[in-house]
């Protein structure tokens, strides 16, 4: 998968979440957040928002779901001496279960399916062709 692709699937993931239900409105990325950021909005008034702690296993991930949570004006944030990969955030419950993560999910399976097929790329083509898991060996007594 190329840059390009990945941008249109990143989109395609987006217009998914938001609703949209015509070819017209899949490639029309504004109408689709501004859909979503309706719908934050008529969650929040029955289910208003907490805080929640989410723990990212990596800085990429890091960086996609503190964008994700900006792209919908939540404020990422965390708190003196907590970990780089800790992102703290008020939102609904409703909204974490039935959109911010779902979504994050999917958009994170692809971003790291790239990373990780790059990745493997660039050690095969420059290091060494094998880059497969290390062998596991039972443990000398």
């Amino acid at each position: 998968m190329n840059e390009a692709k990945l941008i249109e699937k990143l989109k395609l993931i987006e217009a998914l979440f938001a609703g949209a239900t015509t070819e017209g409105e899949k490639g029309a990325a504004f109408n689709a957040l501004q859909r979503i950021k309706e719908r934050l909005k008529k969650i929040q008034e029955t289910d208003p928002p907490v805080e929640y702690k989410f723990t990212m296993s990596n800085m990429w991930s890091r960086k996609l779901f503190v964008s994700l949570l900006r792209r919908y004006d939540i404020r990422p944030y965390r708190y003196y001496r907590q970990r780089y990969t800790t992102v703290m955030a008020k939102v609904s419950k409703t909204f974490v279960d039935e959109t911010l993560w779902p979504e994050f999910e999917e958009l994170n399976k692809t971003l790291k399916s790239y990373i990780d097929d790059i990745t493997n790329k660039v050690i095969s083509e420059t290091i060494h062709e094998d880059s497969s898991e290390a062998e596991v060996v039972r443990q000398i007594s």
